[in-house]
């Protein structure tokens, strides 16, 4: 599956119970304070963590190391960030759900990564990327660098500023300095992109909009800027136009997972239930686990309808991919009594 920004491999597993990934698990997020194994939310259940390693390909040894940087968001917690350091690791609870993982290099982002809900307790995401601008000439056909710029020397500082300003949870700075970025560089639909982003952490739809536009503007294939656009429409309640533009987000990148996922449900609030379904089919053929949820929507969907045989053949579905569901029980009893 191929990502945004020179992403070379991408390797996910939804890790099984066991002693030794367990203790794997606790090594890696330990030097974040965390201990997944350990970890219990209010009703004793365990906590869901993503964590992983992220292995920097291409770097000039001579340079200045790359600041490289994850950062998670899903429902319940905006762009949570963590500083990858000299062992690669990192480590996120996840609070809520629709997940993302998204890293970045010197504040450009080079890979982004569709997250399970919150009901698996532990998944590893491992990412092997190149700095932005870095040829990647040893893995021909697999590298997507096709949104890459050439280094600019105006806005490199101010990158690494941004990147400094967000890891210490200054967002003000943070837009201060991409703003900056682009009053030196107008062309930069990454960084106007960037400045979207910061505003829909501040809640501030208005200025997002703004911001995604330029960017959509001047690339008007760069995925994440149409995605956003169409969260902002969706957010906004505006469902025909987060439609259009997530119709759009998958043109630009058919191997979008989550585009597809988002267009499903947007397909399903506009009442057009066969383009939901199928989208939702999609996403979960390029992303069989990590979209595993939408096994749940199609569930729901069939119910309503009265197809109940089709909604256990969905639950089925999605407990062989997260068995340890805290609504195991109740979707098996389902399963039970409706399937033929």
């Amino acid at each position: 599956m191929r990502h945004i920004f020179g992403v070379i491999s991408l390797s996910a597993a939804v890790l099984l119970c066991g002693v030794a990934i367990r203790a794997q698990a606790d090594d890696m997020c330990r030097e974040f304070g965390e201990t997944p194994s350990r970890e219990s939310g209010r009703d004793n259940r365990l906590v869901p963590f993503v964590y992983g390693r992220v292995v920097l390909k291409g770097a000039r040894p001579e340079g200045k190391p790359p600041r490289i940087t994850a950062i998670y968001s899903d429902s319940l917690q905006p762009a949570t960030r963590q500083v990858i350091g000299r062992t690669g690791n990192y480590c996120f609870q996840k609070r809520g759900t629709g997940g993302t993982l998204v890293i970045e290099v010197d504040g450009i982002e080079v890979a982004r990564k569709s997250v399970f809900d919150a009901t698996n307790t532990r998944q590893r995401e491992d990412f092997d990327i190149f700095p932005p601008g870095t040829p990647a000439g040893a893995q021909p056909g697999v590298v997507n660098a096709k949104f890459a710029r050439p280094p600019n020397e105006k806005t490199a500082d101010l990158y690494r500023k941004t990147s400094e300003a967000e890891q210490a949870n200054d967002t003000n700075a943070a837009i201060g300095f991409v703003k900056a970025i682009v009053a030196a560089d107008p062309e930069d639909f990454i960084a106007w992109s960037k400045l979207g982003s910061l505003y829909i952490g501040e809640q501030d739809l208005t200025e997002a909009e703004t911001a995604f536009k330029r960017s959509f503007a001047l690339r008007n294939d760069y995925t994440p800027a149409i995605l956003n656009l169409g969260i902002v429409s969706a957010l906004k309640g505006d469902v025909a136009a987060a439609i259009d533009f997530f119709e759009r987000a998958v043109v630009a990148d058919s191997s979008y997972a989550r585009a597809y996922r988002l267009l499903g449900e947007a397909y399903l609030q506009a009442r057009r239930g066969n383009d939901g379904l199928a989208a939702l089919d999609e996403a979960l053929r390029l992303d069989p686990v990590g979209m595993a949820e939408c096994h749940l929507l199609k569930a729901r969907l069939y119910d309503l309808a009265g197809a109940r045989a089709l909604a256990a053949a969905e639950y089925k579905a999605f407990l062989t991919k997260v068995p340890n569901h805290p609504d195991k029980k109740k979707f098996e009893k389902y399963i039970k009594e409706n399937q033929e």
